[in-house]
């Protein structure tokens, strides 16, 4: 499985080469797995076209987020934090190649590319499921719907915007990023429609367990006093 990865990264690392020198309209797998090392016979083992190279790249960013959500440091941050960390971390992940990466996301957006649009907005749905799950939010239902739905808001946003930000460490993205994750949590707080979701939530926490010795069949207990 190791070897397996390792060739994975070694294409996708060479594709990314030529991305960076004559642009992601010039690369090819083949030529990608040639630089490689990896024969073009099998080539089919690991990409079977151009478009699983950038899947490749967005999941290296995952796999980067969920490592770091490993850290004990991690988990005793507020979630406000968690969420900033985890999305910051995605992105610094594939901040080596910032002009590539545009490059993709230009591509996608070309008009006729319906296929890719769709494949590109399956990835977005995979990457806001795995913050939602390093960053342990737990809504459900209705809830859920409505917070995965803010959640990719804020990451397109936030991606879109990064991008093109130019500044040392993409500082104006961050404090971007924690804006909207600000007002997010002002919302999910202050609104009525919050304050519903937390009503909800505490009857089902206030709901007594039932008592598994007082079933159906069971005795009702002795009354005071009785012998």
């Amino acid at each position: 499985m190791t070897q397996r990865r390792e060739a994975r990264d070694r294409i996708l690392d060479a594709a990314l080469e030529i991305a960076e020198t004559r642009g992601w309209e010039a690369v090819r797998l083949a030529e990608a797995a040639h630089s490689a090392g990896v024969a073009l016979a099998d080539l089919p083992n690991w990409f079977r076209e151009k478009e699983d190279l950038v899947d490749a790249w967005f999941e290296r960013a995952d796999r980067a987020l969920l490592a770091d959500a490993a850290r004990p440091e991690f988990k005793g941050l507020p979630p406000r934090a968690r969420l900033h960390r985890a999305i910051m971390t995605w992105l610094r992940t594939l901040a080596t190649h910032r002009r590539a990466t545009r490059q993709m996301v230009l591509t996608h957006l070309e008009p006729g590319h319906v296929h890719i649009q769709c494949r590109a907005l399956l990835g977005v749905n995979r990457t806001v499921q795995w913050l939602r799950e390093a960053t342990r939010r737990d809504a459900r239902h209705f809830w859920r719907a409505l917070e995965e739905t803010a959640l990719t808001a804020i990451f397109l946003t936030t991606f879109m915007f990064w991008l093109w930000d130019d500044s040392a460490d993409a500082t104006r993205t961050s404090r971007l990023l924690d804006r909207l994750l600000g007002g997010a949590e002002y919302a999910a707080c202050c609104t009525p429609l919050a304050r519903g979701a937390r009503s909800e939530r505490a009857r089902a926490t206030s709901t007594p367990a039932p008592n598994p010795t007082q079933g159906p069949g069971a005795a009702p207990p002795p009354e005071a006093g009785a012998e």
